[in-house]
């Protein structure tokens, strides 16, 4: 039985465990090292302070006229004195043959010193701490000789700390070690939660064996696609390709492009200049090999900061004639066209940001066209019955992302079957003229929405475009819907809203204009269901 199945561990359970391994390890390791050390010093410590008040008592008058006289009375009274005001056990004189002339327990006085460890201070001179068992048990000691005034030995005096006191000591500190080590693992945990959930995210939550399916799924779509992709970073250097791009440039079957700069392929390319505007473009015709590409270009941005440029082309002859072959109305031309560039643009962008470690732009990208074309779909499927009229809408929402614009269909909106008199194709000619002249007036303003409904309940139907572009001067209202007129320099305008008023006029119908508190137009297009 395969326990690796029963018990599969993903790739943030053992991120997890090695965090969590190591934090203990390091804990233990270190716990351990500051426990002993601990102990030691304090050790250290306690013994220094015996010994140090050892050498304050021999060093005093009193004591060494005591212990030459061996004045019992006095010395214990001095030693008894230094003991209570101190935290020693005890404070322990004695002469030079290691009779005690003071002691704790008075009884013990004139008796000899026990522990054995006394020939070092009385015999070489020396002070020291040493650990003995006396009459009061196990104690540390600092021992140290009297000396007369000729410097000669004349006595000893013994400072004690009792090592089960000492032991409590260490215990209570070591105790402080131990829980600050515990709330350190503990945190470490948390740290480590954070840290796994983090690389989780940066991730999207998959496992390294579905980040290699993926690597791959995105080499078989870079190869599988018809137009030529390139990716380059701020220096412009191609960071990815793939075989249509080397075949659209003329270049030697299977030559690698990767690592090459740009201008070594596309010597007057302006896709660098993208990382400056950080604006896309669309739909540039790019002469190589005598042959006409048309290209979009997307910058890659990292936050605010642009990392990249991807570019997307594809001969015009072949453009060209799949749209001669998308007839029967322009509508329908410009909704597949729409559909089908607005599709290949955001593969090749995921493709580019997949490639540059963008991930999180990548899954953003994918998750907000996704949700915005299925909420269409879906709203369209429940509000239009005319399938036409539902691709026409359709088309007009992805030429406005096109655009960098927002086309926000209301979504109480309800059109049923269109009354006989009034065809499909007036209704859209109608639509798409509106939207269009709403379009233009939005980008004019840098808008970024666009927003249509559209309701049948009662006895029209009422079509209502708005958009937040610089509005309608008072004294061309009338002129707007005017054969040519157009606010516009170039020529070849002038003829969507005559032409939509036209329509309107035919189908007994009326178009108001407003002013929307916001700003910017409403158009309002009212057609009788019944003449």
């Amino acid at each position: 039985m395969n326990l690796k199945k029963l018990l599969p561990l993903t790739l943030q359970t053992r991120l997890l465990l090695a965090l969590c391994a190591t934090a203990l390890l390091q804990a233990l390791l270190l716990g351990g090292y500051a426990l002993q050390h601990l102990a030691t010093s304090l050790e250290d410590q306690i013994g220094q302070r015996a010994l140090q008040m050892a050498k304050g008592v021999a060093a005093q008058p009193e004591v060494r006229i005591g212990v030459q006289h061996s004045n019992s009375k006095s010395l214990q009274q001095l030693a008894e004195s230094i003991r209570l005001n101190s935290d020693a056990r005890f404070v322990v004189i004695g002469t030079i043959d290691g009779t005690r002339l003071s002691h704790p327990v008075p009884e013990r006085i004139g008796k000899k010193m026990k522990g054995g460890d006394n020939d070092r201070a009385l015999k070489l001179g020396e002070s020291y701490v040493s650990k003995a068992v006396g009459t009061l048990g196990p104690s540390m000691r600092g021992k140290t000789p009297v000396f007369n005034e000729q410097g000669e030995i004349i006595g000893i005096v013994s400072v004690g700390y009792m090592l089960d006191n000492v032991t409590t000591i260490i215990r209570n500190y070591q105790t402080s070690i131990i829980v600050a080590m515990f709330i350190g693992i503990f945190l470490s945990i948390l740290a480590a939660l954070r840290i796994t959930n983090y690389f989780k995210r940066a991730i999207f939550g998959l496992e390294p064996e579905q980040i290699a399916q993926l690597f791959q799924e995105y080499n078989a779509a870079l190869e599988s696609v018809r137009e030529g992709i390139i990716a380059v970073n701020t220096a412009g250097i191609i960071i990815t390709f793939n075989p249509a791009a080397v075949k659209l440039f003329g270049l030697t079957q299977g030559e690698s492009l990767k690592g090459k700069h740009l201008t070594d392929i596309l010597p007057n390319s302006t896709m660098l200049d993208l990382l400056t505007t950080k604006e896309s473009q669309f739909d540039r015709e790019i002469y190589r090999n005598n042959n006409v590409l048309v290209g979009n270009r997307i910058p890659i941005f990292d936050g605010d900061k642009p990392i990249g440029v991807v570019s997307s082309f594809r001969l015009k002859d072949e453009l060209d004639l799949v749209s001669q072959r998308l007839t029967q109305s322009e509508q329908y031309s410009q909704t597949l066209r729409s559909q089908t560039h607005e599709y290949a643009n955001k593969l090749n962008t995921i493709a580019g940001l997949i490639e540059l470690g963008a991930n999180k732009q990548a899954l953003e990208l994918i998750s907000s066209e996704t949700q915005a074309q299925q909420a269409l779909i879906h709203l369209l499927v429940n509000a239009v019955q005319d399938p036409v009229l539902s691709g026409c809408i359709i088309g007009k929402f992805n030429r406005a992302r096109e655009m960098g614009l927002n086309l926000i269909f209301d979504d109480e909106s309800t059109i049923g079957s269109l009354p006989k008199h009034i065809k499909p194709e007036q209704i859209i000619t109608v639509l798409s003229n509106l939207l269009d002249n709403a379009y233009d007036a939005s980008l004019k303003t840098q808008a970024t929405s666009v927003h249509l409904s559209m309701t049948d309940i009662g006895r029209d139907i009422i079509i209502e475009v708005e958009d937040r572009g610089p509005g309608i001067a008072d004294d061309i209202e009338q002129q707007i819907f005017s054969k040519g007129f157009s606010s516009k320099e170039e020529g070849g305008h002038g003829w969507g809203l005559f032409l939509a008023k036209q329509i309107v006029t035919l189908l007994k119908g009326s178009i108001q204009l407003s002013k929307p508190s916001e700003g910017g137009t409403r158009i309002t297009v009212y057609l009788p269901k019944e003449i």
